[in-house]
């Protein structure tokens, strides 16, 4: 993973820890409370797929170019 990916998810990590702090603390009934934690961990689960889906076509690109080079050399040699 690279550096700014592991930024990134060290963001999305503190930014969720923080929003469930201020849930839990929050002077709210247990259902709107239930309720809140319910559609921040949809909100965080979809963003944390679209980081890794991020890093995994980031990952297939980086791995397609040393294919094409290996390629590329391999008939350069031929």
């Amino acid at each position: 993973m690279s550096n700014s990916g592991k930024i990134l998810l060290g963001v999305l990590a503190g930014a969720a820890a923080g929003v469930i702090t201020g849930i839990l603390v929050a002077p709210a009934s247990g259902k709107e409370t239930r309720e809140n934690i319910s559609s921040k961990t949809d909100e965080l689960l979809s963003n944390l797929k679209d980081f890794l889906n991020k890093e995994k076509a980031e990952e297939s690109s980086k791995t397609g170019k040393k294919e094409e080079s290996s390629t590329k050399t391999s008939s350069t040699v031929r």
